[in-house]
């Protein structure tokens, strides 16, 4: 299945700031580390084994380059362009949904590619990602991506759902009960791109071929189906603990999702599992971005560096 890694944020973004942007000027060469770098990221990507020993990506790279790092976790894209609007911060792991607002605003710096050893063993398709480069300008390392999955409860699904029309249309779901109130959607804009892959399928009279580049018939039809799904919402979510508590107490059976949630959820004992339908899915890509006004731009490019390594 081909991997959508574009978002609306990044396509309206380009379009609006390419060629606006100044880029500031990147370091040219990697000093002394100034002894420590503050990251904004999301939850469970800068873990240095206090959750699980077996997973500990801090604790040899501070060891290594005399910088000790200090993670301050953010759960929304919102509040990642807060903090970083805030300042403080040398670092931040942003999404799709964030990245562009980010440049836009001058709180990211561009980033000299060339200092990043490692570069090379980036996947091609997100060497150049629109949603962190601009006028061919660099403002970040490629750090994670993946796709929107649909998450379910495996009590209600014996089996796993094979459309997301158990999300956005109403119907008896295979436990004999309504998906009424049993379902979510994820609260942004960018979800409107989930609507029209949706539609690819369900109407393909519509003649939509991508579902972040929609005419004014197409975008009508995503809004149209996204109204209709508020009466199955049980509750919108941003946050992915909160998801997750949900789907622990709150009844919620079926959602898109990310595989952090589906992961939290295993571990903890729920029966829960993940499934890409016949439609496909969206998806996110996340980037390591520098502050414009970062005071730790030598640790923060060793950083970078290390996040691209194998283990991490």
């Amino acid at each position: 299945m081909k991997s959508i890694l574009k978002t609306t944020t990044a396509l309206t973004m380009v379009l609006a700031f390419a060629g606006q942007v100044a880029a500031q000027e990147a370091l040219q060469s990697i000093g002394p580390g100034e002894g420590e770098v503050s990251i904004v990221a999301w939850p469970g990507y800068i873990e240095r084994g206090e959750s699980d020993a077996g997973y500990d990506w801090v604790t040899k790279f501070e060891a290594d380059s005399g910088c000790k790092v200090t993670v301050k976790t953010a759960a929304t894209s919102d509040e990642m362009v807060a903090l970083m609007n805030q300042g403080g911060f040398d670092l931040v792991t942003a999404s799709g949904d964030a990245s562009l607002r980010l440049v836009a605003g001058k709180k990211v710096a561009p980033v000299n590619i060339s200092l990043i050893k490692s570069w090379d063993t980036l996947d091609d398709r997100l060497k150049e990602g629109v949603w962190h480069t601009v006028d061919g300008v660099h403002y970040g390392v490629p750090y994670q991506w993946g796709p929107n999955v649909l998450m379910y409860n495996t009590k209600t699904f014996p089996t796993a759902p094979e459309s997301w029309n158990v999300v956005f249309e109403k119907m008896d779901l295979p436990d004999g009960k309504s998906n009424e109130g049993r379902v979510q959607a994820y609260d942004g804009a960018i979800y409107i791109a989930d609507a029209a892959l949706y539609l690819m399928t369900a109407k393909p009279e519509l003649g939509i071929k991508d579902p972040y580049e929609l005419n004014e018939a197409q975008y009508a039809a995503a809004i149209e189906l996204l109204k209709g799904q508020r009466a199955l919402v049980g509750r919108y979510w941003h946050d992915a603990a909160v998801q997750v508590d949900d789907f622990t107490s709150e009844g919620v059976v079926a959602s898109g999702s990310w595989p952090y949630q589906v992961n939290t959820l295993q571990a903890n004992g729920q029966p829960i599992a993940s499934t890409i339908p016949k439609e496909g899915a969206t998806g996110w890509a996340d980037t390591t971005m520098l502050s414009a006004t970062a005071a730790h731009p030598n640790c923060a490019y060793m950083w970078m560096e290390h996040s691209i390594q194998p283990k991490v």
